[in-house]
């Protein structure tokens, strides 16, 4: 399979239209005179000219024009303040196609067909079913008649991408919906993506990705598990999808497009992490991808151990098509030195190494408190600054050996026993804290040892696609030297090749 990525064209207009109404993001912060703003996707310091703040004084601003426009192009693209678009732009939801790749599973085709027809919103828009090589295409044929849906089929399975892309090939509105045959979209889903189109730069929008409650009398321990921690779900926040931050990519079970963004559409070559790899190089051609989880669509899971077992695993495989493709985008690890380092002397366990870790930390935190002066507390500010970089680094090296770097952990473990102690402490610590932050309804230690087998099987598929593709890219850290930049607003757009800014710590893709 070749390693090179599929180009797409760029956005013709990034202007913002006059109108056109940002809010202040929940999680940015600003000074007390309104001239520094802290926040963003990959977090960031800005400092805002006399203009910029009195705009954000309220908290939110409409465009009126070029210097408003401009301001809040910024902004929107570093995640600083988000979207408020009152309506979808022109006729909504009739300028939209809706595609269903699908192989076999009528049933649950049927299922999706029937929730389009009985929401008033999507009852009337165009819907082409793919079949991709079912065994049983006279099922899914009898589903798509009853529903008016146009059925397109594939002689021989071709994958997911192959099968998106016909559907996309085929539609003939500005605006396609791709949602695959085993989501449940929730009424009122699509009028919040297409809102985000009133951007002229956006050329994606997807929902946040739930689990499907269990069918009555069936909760087991994956049912629980998957209720929190689906690896479709994307979170609660909405923001600009950006490479190395927390919201990297956004899985493909249900995206709107704008069409004619999307070129040929999907890379047919990948039958895993072509989601990523779509996001990516929409991303590297200069549009602007958003996620919006006030849209919710739910997901039904796999329920079999073994078939669970072997998604994650599959999911795994992709990271080195993906390391391959897009070099240093995908790491497990991407930290500053000063983190990394500070982490393995408090390691050793012993006092030196300790106040070693503490000076590193504190002279961090110096360096950066003398670049913001002007904070209402720099030494405060800086001091936060560095904690919350210090514990990202350790979240990052917890999961690095519990499922990236698994098999080192384990070797390491059968020829130390202190590496042995570290990496059952490492294991037991992370599926404790997980717990805790995901409110999971499984007792603490079923969910770390449900967790623990998630990891094991992503982890799994990891070293298997590197080795089969003979690339240690999904397995090496990502250090730069960094710290939360500190820059002014300039009211200037993306350029159309943006190279991703840094931060210490990084939440990073399980490619799907």
């Amino acid at each position: 399979m070749s390693g090179t990525p599929m180009p797409l064209p760029g956005p013709w207009d990034t202007r913002l239209p006059v109108g056109f109404t940002v809010e202040l993001a929940a999680d940015a912060h600003r000074s007390r005179d309104g001239r520094l703003l802290l926040g963003g996707a990959l977090p960031r310091l800005l400092r805002l000219g006399p203009t910029a703040a009195r705009l954000l004084d309220g908290g939110r601003f409409t465009v009126t024009g070029r210097t408003s426009a401009a301001l809040a192009r910024r902004l929107l693209d570093i995640g600083a303040v988000h979207p408020r678009p009152p309506v979808a732009p022109g006729d909504g939801g009739v300028r939209t196609t809706v595609v269903v790749p699908a192989r076999d599973r009528a049933d649950l085709v049927e299922g999706l067909l029937a929730r389009l027809r009985d929401d008033p919103k999507t009852a009337e828009l165009p819907v082409l079913v793919v079949d991709d090589g079912s065994r049983d295409p006279a099922a899914l044929a009898r589903a798509a008649a009853r529903h008016g849906a146009t059925l397109l089929r594939h002689p021989r399975n071709l994958g997911p991408a192959a099968a998106r892309n016909t559907g996309l090939r085929h539609a003939a509105t500005p605006y396609v919906a791709f949602l695959d045959s085993d989501v449940a979209p929730r009424p009122g889903w699509l009028a919040p993506l297409l809102a985000q189109f009133a951007d002229p730069a956006v050329a994606l929008a997807a929902p946040r990705i739930v689990a499907a409650p269990a069918p009555a009398g069936r909760r087991g321990v994956l049912d629980r598990y998957e209720a929190v921690r689906s690896p479709l779900d994307m979170g609660p926040r909405e923001g600009p999808v950006v490479p190395l931050s927390a919201l990297a990519y956004v899985p493909s079970a249900t995206l709107v497009v704008r069409r004619a963004a999307l070129g040929a559409g999907f890379d047919p070559r990948l039958r895993v992490a072509e989601d990523v790899d779509l996001c990516m190089r929409l991303y590297e051609a200069g549009w602007r991808l958003r996620y919006v989880p006030g849209a919710t669509v739910g997901h039904h899971h796999r329920t079999g151990l073994r078939d669970w077992l072997g998604q994650r695993a599959g999911y795994g495989t992709g990271a080195a098509e993906l390391a391959l493709r897009h070099p240093g985008q995908v790491p497990p690890l991407h930290a500053a030195p000063w983190s990394v380092a500070a982490c393995a002397l408090l390691l050793r366990g012993r006092p030196l190494p300790a106040a070693a870790a503490v000076t590193l930390a504190g002279v961090t935190a110096v360096r950066l408190a003398r670049r913001m002066p002007d904070a209402d507390t720099p030494v405060r500010a800086a001091a936060l600054l560095t904690l919350a970089g210090l514990r990202g680094t350790a979240e990052q090296l917890l999961r690095c050996a519990t499922r990236h770097h698994w098999p080192l952990a384990l070797a390491a473990g059968a020829a130390s026993r202190r590496a042995r102690r570290l990496l059952l402490a490492a294991a037991l610590a992370e599926g404790l804290l997980d717990h805790r932050r995901a409110a999971s309804g499984l007792g603490p230690l079923t969910h770390t040892a449900v967790r623990r087998l998630d990891d094991l099987a992503y982890g799994w598929g990891v070293w298997h696609g590197a080795l089969r593709r003979r690339t240690a890219g999904p397995l090496l850290p990502r250090i730069v030297r960094t710290a939360t930049p500190v820059r002014p607003a300039a009211a200037t757009p993306r350029p159309r090749t943006p190279r991703p800014a840094h931060q210490p710590s990084a939440n990073l893709p399980a490619p799907h």
